[in-house]
């Protein structure tokens, strides 16, 4: 362990070469845009082209929210949807970076009304990214992670080219990294991280591939599989300098000090602290020379050395104190800008003017055009009866493959679609659960046909989410029996894992709702049973298409649920042998099951 962690510090130190002449670069081009802004005649198109970089790229926040301000005063004046929707997403950016939540979620919110109104599915999905960013430094979990869903719901269906597919795959990456610091469940994480980086592998998004693995260095360091975190979290390190992002650096540094520092493991977190400080001090970085000595003082206190501990937190206010100087000058050169920005003002003012006499002229113009036109008007109705044809057969189109996916997993669709059939196939190593609930057939003959259905769904929708989080095919749901699979369409090594998660937060969801009486006319109790085992999986119907699998491993999983005791997750001897060493299981014994002999049973109680 120490050896990787010198020779960590080691490449540190060799990879520091092109970062301060990136950053030179990048405030080059900054510069040169504001200069450009300011001096030259532009048109107004150039004028909101050159805003919205501004407004994206300014490291500076104050000047981000200024810029995006000037923009959506400008692009509202030509009635610009376009500009107007970035105008938005980048005020509200610039608001969550100064810390003005609240207002920043206004800004979003109604960035997200327009984008809706003109249907604009990659705004959308942007500003519930955002959305769910600000909620996540509320702290606020379960809106986090409701709009990261509502972003991937969105987004997923514009993946047309590689700005959209980087968008959805950093929905998936702020998904997984909620699951990993905020609920530390680093093992979902780690399922939402394999997809998003796949897809920056796949674009080539060096930026988010270093973000990627990095995250997934942190949730390797939460599973103690520490070879596995500092692998990852050294070649983030080494894409990030190729980068020049070395804030990016000096943040997954501490958090891998905070990682050791919780374990007890004090040489390696003063470790990756001092090295956090080393990078941060020949960068520059005066606000992470202060966050790496406030790191190295807690570590000197819990070690009890109490003057080493005080002297590192006089280095930390030291360069805190120098940090906030700095903005105070910034803030004075700012406000110098800020009034070379209002004369530039008054010079766009005066040119929409002058372009509002133009449009007149051209709207004269095109009156007279339009006579012209009208000689032409048969065709025309001619071309737009068929443009209209073509946009109904398209619409209907994608409203039938939606309706597909909503009925059977992505790849067996494609195949549907592509040859008409869907060919069965077998998997080896599956698991599947069923689950039942206690006392409902008495329950149903005493209750409407309406409230019978809301009650399945209330529960039914939840167990939907949770066989999505932990990435399960659901099958069906036959009364009040609901069926998923573990390791299909995609097989899947851990697949027996996977379900024995989500069957425990089953019974810890059914157990919440009725040990809080939320809804007193349909408190239940549940059986869960799960086998593991081959099955084979196919399509059936002509008509009415339904995913559907069989085998003996089916069989037996029903036979657990209907053996089983309520609020327990029974399972059989196959599971277990896959589970045993990640769950605590109680042995029941063997019970005589039709048609399948004595078969020996567990309990499954929790996850050690």
């Amino acid at each position: 362990m120490l050896t990787k962690i010198i020779k960590l510090i080691i490449l540190l130190g060799l990879l520091v070469s092109n970062s301060l002449c990136i950053y030179a670069q990048n405030k080059s081009e900054a510069d040169k845009l504001e200069q450009e802004f300011l001096t030259k005649n532009l048109s107004l198109q150039e004028q909101m082209e050159t805003l919205a970089k501004l407004a994206q790229d300014s490291p500076d926040f104050d000047k981000g929210l200024l810029y995006s301000e000037k923009l959506l005063q400008l692009a509202r004046s030509v009635d610009s949807t376009r500009f107007v929707l970035q105008a938005l997403t980048q005020k509200g950016n610039a608001l969550t970076r100064k810390g003005n939540l609240s207002l920043a979620l206004e800004v979003y919110l109604e960035g997200i009304d327009l984008a809706k109104t003109v249907d604009h599915k990659r705004s959308l999905g942007a500003n519930y990214v955002a959305i769910a960013g600000v909620y996540s430094i509320m702290d606020n979990k379960e809106n986090t992670i409701l709009y990261y869903r509502k972003a991937i719901d969105v987004l997923k269906n514009v993946l047309n080219v590689d700005s959209d597919k980087r968008v959805y795959a950093s929905a998936l990456e702020n998904l997984g990294d909620e699951y990993n610091l905020n609920f530390s469940q680093p093992d979902s994480a780690l399922y939402y991280f394999e997809q998003s980086g796949k897809i920056f592998q796949e674009i080539d998004y060096k930026l988010g591939l270093a973000y990627n693995l990095g995250n997934k260095g942190l949730a390797f360091a939460q599973l103690q599989q520490t070879d596995l975190a500092e692998a990852n979290i050294i070649e983030a390190i080494e894409l990030l300098t190729d980068l020049g992002d070395y804030y990016a650096i000096s943040v997954y540094l501490t958090y891998m000090s905070d990682i050791y520092l919780e374990k007890g493991d004090h040489e390696t977190a003063h470790l990756y602290a001092q090295s956090s400080l080393e990078m941060a001090k020949k960068h520059g970085l005066k606000e992470q020379i202060g966050d790496a000595y406030l790191k190295l003082s807690q570590i000197a206190e819990s070690e009890n050395d109490a003057g080493k501990a005080l002297q590192l937190y006089k280095n930390h206010i030291e360069y805190r104190d120098s940090f906030k100087s700095i903005s105070v000058a910034q803030q004075m050169a700012r406000q110098r800008r800020e009034s070379d920005l209002k004369g530039k003002q008054n010079e766009i003012e005066i040119l929409s003017l002058k372009e509002e006499k133009q449009r007149e002229i051209v709207i004269a113009t095109a009156i007279g055009l339009l006579l012209i036109g009208l000689l032409a008007f048969g065709l025309y109705r001619r071309t737009l009866f068929i443009s209209k044809t073509k946009k109904i057969i398209e619409t209907e189109r994608n409203r039938s493959d939606e309706l597909l996916l909503n009925i059977l997993p992505e790849q067996t669709a494609e195949e549907l679609k592509t040859s008409g059939k869907v060919k069965a196939k077998k998997f080896d190593s599956v698991s599947v659960l069923f689950s039942d609930f206690e006392g409902f057939t008495s329950y149903a003959e005493n209750i409407s046909p309406e409230l019978l259905v809301e009650s399945l769904g209330f529960y039914f929708s939840e167990f939907d989410k949770i066989t999505e989080k932990y990435g399960l095919e659901k099958i069906k749901t036959i009364g009040d029996a609901y069926m998923c699979a573990s390791g299909l369409p995609f097989s899947t090594t851990d697949h027996a894992q996977r379900i024995t998660k989500a069957a425990l937060e089953m019974i810890t969801f059914v157990a919440s709702v009725k040990s809080n009486n939320a809804r007193e006319r349909d408190n239940f109790d549940i059986r869960i049973g799960i086998s593991s085992g081959p099955v084979i999986a196919g399509v059936v119907g002509s008509k009415k298409f339904a995913y559907d699998i069989w085998g003996d491993t089916v069989n037996v999983a029903s036979r657990m649920e209907s053996m089983g005791h309520i609020n327990q997750v029974n399972i059989s001897e196959t599971t277990h042998e896959l589970i045993h060493n990640q769950f605590k299981c109680e042995y029941r014994g063997e019970f005589e099951v039709k048609n399948k002999g004595a078969l020996k049973m567990y309990f499954v109680t929790s996850e050690k």
